[in-house]
């Protein structure tokens, strides 16, 4: 998952959960902790022998955070695709067009609208993904020729996996 810290954006992963005792990677790096959540938002870490005391509030209804921790306060969100959009748009930028369409998260894939050696445009919607209940389209951001489709109608797919391939240096549209 992407987490946004002010104007960072760091990759975390969950890779184990025993009661207070996990282990997380961020940006690459393992960390083991101890996270103990109490009561109103406060929040007990101890991490290599050093005890850090927190504390979080959410806003209702978003996946925002405010959280305060040796007194400075951070705002953090937790990205999805959507979010992640919606945030690169408000800025004025253009996602950068990448070879590779790949799951932004655990999904379902729900319609394919191309195929191997298909020529599309920029703003043709490639597929369609669901996750928690929620549907997304992933479009084209440029001209493009479709190499590969790796995936089928009703698959479920792991994040980051390769969806589809396309050739943009070559495009046919």
């Amino acid at each position: 998952m992407e987490v946004q810290i002010g104007e960072r954006i760091v990759d975390v992963t969950l890779l184990s959960k025993d009661k207070n005792n996990v282990n997380i990677e961020i940006d690459g790096k393992v960390y083991s902790v101890d996270v103990c959540m109490l009561q109103n938002g406060q929040c007990s870490i101890l991490s290599d022998g050093i005890s850090y005391n927190s504390f979080i509030v959410h806003e209702e209804g978003t996946k925002n955070y405010k959280v305060s921790l040796n007194y400075s306060t951070y705002d953090i969100s937790m990205l999805d695709s959507q979010a992640k959009y919606m945030k690169l748009r408000k800025k004025g930028r253009e996602q950068e067009q990448d070879d590779k369409i790949k799951a932004p998260m655990p999904s379902k894939i729900i319609k394919l609208y191309v195929k191997e050696g298909q020529a599309v445009k920029e703003g043709d919607i490639l597929i369609t993904l669901e996750a928690m209940k929620m549907q997304s389209n992933i479009v084209a951001a440029k001209g493009c020729e479709v190499l590969a489709v790796n995936c089928k109608e009703g698959d479920n797919v792991m994040a980051d996996q390769v969806l589809i391939s396309l050739n943009i240096n070559e495009a046919k549209a």
